[in-house]
C-alpha cells in the first residue's frame, strides 16, 4: 500500500505543479530534493513571485524511522517505528479576489519491535480561504468535493464537510480559517472498507483538486483591485498563519518528527499584516466574510 501510494502522489505532484504553472505564465516551479537524517525524504516544489501565484508550495514527502517521544505519547504508544508520506499543497494568488487553498493527502502506518504492520491509516482534504466571498464558487468548490465523496460514500460529504468546518477553526478568534471543504483522518480497515477502498477514496479526492481550484483562480486572477483591499488579504493572512502555527497537526507532526522545517513552513504567506483590533466596516464585503467564518455555510 504505501509503495502504491507514493507512486500515486509523486505522479500527482507532476500533473498539479504542470498546471499551475501553465496558469500562472511566468514563474515556475523550484524543485529541492532533501534527505532526512533518521531516514526518508522529500521532493520540494515552490512557486514564487509570479502573475497569478504569490507564493505557493506542492511537496512530497516519504518518512520513516522511530516514532520519536513526543509523538509515541501522542499516539499512545511506546517505542514503535512509522512511515508516513504525503502530498502537500499551498497556493496563495496575488489578487485577493482569488483565494488561497489548500490540499494535503497523506498516508502513515505503525510497526511493531519485529517490523510488522500494528496500525495503518489514511488522511487529508482540500479547502479553501476567500478574502472576498463569491458564492458561485463556494458552491463549486464544494460539489466538486461531494461528487468525489459521494463516488464512494454518500455519508462521506456531510460527514468530512463538518469534520472541516471544526478542525480549520481558529478557536482563539472564533471563527474558521477559510469556508472549508474536506477534512478526513484515521481512515481505517472496517467492515465497509478495506484499505485499497480508502486509496480510490483518497485519490479520488487527489484527483478532483484541479477540477475544483482552477476555474476558481482562472476566473478571479486579472479582476481589478485596490490597495485597500490587499491589505485586507494581508490581514486575513495573519489568520491564516496564525492557525498554522498554533493549532495545525501536521506543522506540529513534521517539526516534532524533525522534517524539513523550510519545507514544513512554505505554506506560509511570504506579505502578511497584523493590524491591531482590526474590524471590518459595518455592511462591507469583509464583513460579510467574516460573518460567514463565524457562522458555516452548507454550499451544497
Amino acid at each position: 500500500m504505501k509503495e502504491q501510494f507514493v507512486t500515486y502522489i509523486k505522479q500527482l505532484q507532476n500533473t498539479i505543479t504542470s498546471r499551475l504553472a501553465e496558469i500562472d505564465g511566468k514563474a515556475t516551479f523550484e524543485e529541492d530534493i532533501w534527505e532526512r537524517k533518521e531516514g526518508g525524504g522529500g521532493r520540494t516544489r515552490v512557486i514564487e513571485n509570479g502573475t497569478v501565484f504569490e507564493k505557493g508550495g506542492v511537496n512530497i514527502s516519504e518518512v520513516h524511522g522511530k516514532l520519536p517521544k513526543s509523538m509515541q505519547e501522542y499516539f499512545g504508544v511506546k517505542d514503535a517505528d512509522f512511515f508516513a508520506c504525503g502530498l502537500s499543497l499551498v497556493l496563495h494568488p496575488v489578487n485577493p479576489m482569488a483565494p488561497t487553498v489548500h490540499a494535503n493527502w497523506r498516508y502513515f502506518e505503525m510497526y511493531d519491535q519485529d517490523g510488522a504492520i500494528v496500525d495503518q491509516w489514511f488522511g487529508g482534504g482540500q479547502d479553501l480561504t476567500p478574502y472576498y466571498l463569491f458564492d458561485e464558487d463556494a458552491k463549486h468548490f464544494h460539489q466538486t468535493c461531494k461528487t468525489s465523496c459521494d463516488r464512494h460514500n454518500l455519508s462521506f460529504y456531510p460527514k468530512y464537510k463538518a469534520r472541516c468546518d471544526e478542525y480549520f477553526f481558529n478557536s482563539h478568534r472564533e471563527e474558521g480559517r477559510g469556508i472549508g471543504g474536506l477534512f478526513f483522518d484515521y481512515c481505517k480497515v472496517s467492515e465497509e472498507m478495506k484499505m485499497q477502498d480508502w486509496f480510490n477514496f483518497v485519490t479520488g479526492v487527489g484527483n478532483s483538486f484541479l477540477d475544483a481550484y482552477c476555474p476558481i483562480v482562472v476566473k478571479r486572477k486579472d479582476l481589478p483591485f485596490t490597495e485597500a483591499q490587499k491589505d485586507w488579504q494581508e490581514i486575513r493572512r495573519g489568520r491564516y498563519v496564525e492557525f498554522n502555527l498554533v493549532h495545525d497537526k501536521g506543522t506540529l507532526f513534521g517539526l516534532r518528527t524533525n522534517g524539513r522545517t523550510e519545507s514544513i513552513l512554505m505554506s506560509l504567506p511570504p506579505k502578511v499584516q497584523w493590524v491591531y483590533n482590526h474590524q471590518p466596516k459595518e455592511g462591507s464585503e469583509e464583513e460579510r466574510l467574516v460573518e460567514v467564518l463565524k457562522n458555516p455555510v452548507d454550499w451544497v
